[in-house]
């Protein structure tokens, strides 16, 4: 991808725009979620994501099914940036990784820090994520105050981020293993890629229908079902030429970006900020739990990704674009702090079952979260000025 005075390519101009929209509106569901989860009509609303259907109330079907899209999504965007983006020059690539690199590793240790031997050992991936959604919509509010490199590698960061968090939740999440139906869905997907790279199937419908079983096979497994999206995303034909608008890897994103950023995010939000504020909210943010979540995601990430960034780049490993300087490395770790959708995912997943903790955990994701986009802006704004930008 060659970034120029003219901006980056169309594809990526389309993408920072659904994900700007998509900010906006996860703020304003999120503000809805918490005015009627704390209003007279609170218990109607709460009981609305708890209503059973086919087995699954309705807020793991989101989670579990509507996800899994969201999950296929990040898998396509991996992919095509693995393949024909930032992250297919190994050179290019290797900022980037550092600082999703340091982004995951500094925050995790700072909550293992505050909770290592207790119950709440488990949150360790909660502070690790980025959420692009956000991290974009911040960016764009800055406009051409920011270069366009900035906006590059808070993507592809981000996206390595996604994939490791991704990684967390397959080895670290995962439920008692049925193999039976983990051997069944790997067989499937081995299928797949079969008929992907050896048959030459380039049409869509059948790797959806695959999917769908893959998604089956992966619920039963215990290993959890939104893995099943970014596993078919790898699986889908993928064209490497950039004006190669047909491919139905190319198709699919297409499809996807709108309704995941205007229907499954904004739901999934509604769902899983559903929280009755309690008197003692306050407290709660003095636990250990809450601050190793705060801290890092507020201090852990903007450190974690500006020193790996620094030694890489003193080591000679990788260097920083012409139009970067260590200010703009800071001011994106800041908003890699902004954890948002992928913490409240995870957060789910740790502490299943447990109501109380999982509701002070959102709160802290929340607050942290709201906190990194202030400072990161902030930041941006008057201590680090553009040289050049979208």
């Amino acid at each position: 991808m060659v970034i120029g005075k003219q901006g980056l390519t169309q594809t990526f101009r389309k993408f920072v725009e659904s994900e700007k929209s998509g900010g906006i509106i996860l703020i304003i569901c999120t503000v809805l979620s918490l005015l009627l989860s704390n209003s007279p009509v609170s218990a109607s609303y709460l009981a609305l994501w708890q209503m059973p259907i086919a087995g699954l109330t309705l807020g793991l079907w989101i989670n579990d099914l509507l996800m899994a899209i969201f999950f296929l999504l990040i898998g396509l965007e991996l992919e095509r940036e693995l393949y024909s983006g930032e992250l297919s020059d190994f050179r290019k690539a290797l900022l980037p990784l550092f600082a999703a690199l340091g982004g995951i590793a500094l925050p995790a240790l700072i909550h293992f820090g505050f909770n290592a031997g207790t119950v709440t050992q488990s949150g360790i991936g909660i502070p690790m994520a980025t959420d692009i959604a956000f991290a974009l919509a911040v960016l764009a509010i800055l406009g051409s105050r920011v270069p366009a490199s900035l906006k590059v590698l808070v993507v592809a960061y981000a996206i390595i981020d996604d994939l490791c968090a991704i990684i967390v939740i397959a080895v670290f999440y995962t439920e008692k293993l049925q193999l039976s139906y983990l051997f069944a869905a790997l067989v499937v997907w081995a299928g797949l890629i079969v008929m992907n790279r050896i048959f030459r199937v380039m049409g869509l419908a059948p790797y959806l229908l695959g999917g769908l079983i893959l998604w089956a096979l992966m619920l039963k497994s215990g290993v959890h079902a939104t893995i099943a999206g970014v596993l078919l995303a790898f699986a889908i034909p993928y064209s490497s030429k950039a004006d190669d608008k047909t491919s139905a890897s190319h198709k699919l994103e297409h499809f996807l970006q709108k309704p995941v950023a205007f229907f499954i995010l904004p739901i999934f939000a509604l769902a899983n900020t559903a929280l009755v504020i309690r008197p003692d909210w306050m407290d709660q943010l003095s636990s250990s739990n809450s601050l190793g979540i705060m801290l890092g995601l507020v201090v852990g990430k903007p450190l974690g990704v500006a020193l790996l960034c620094f030694f890489a780049v003193l080591l000679g490993i990788c260097k920083l674009p012409s139009d970067l300087n260590w200010r703009h490395i800071i001011g994106a770790g800041m908003i890699g702090g902004i954890g948002f959708t992928m913490s409240i995912f995870i957060t789910n997943l740790a502490f299943v079952n447990q109501a109380q903790l999982i509701d002070s955990s959102k709160i802290a994701v929340m607050l942290a979260s709201l906190v990194s986009g202030t400072l990161g802006f902030i930041w941006l704004r008057w201590m680090a000025p553009a040289r050049s930008a979208i």
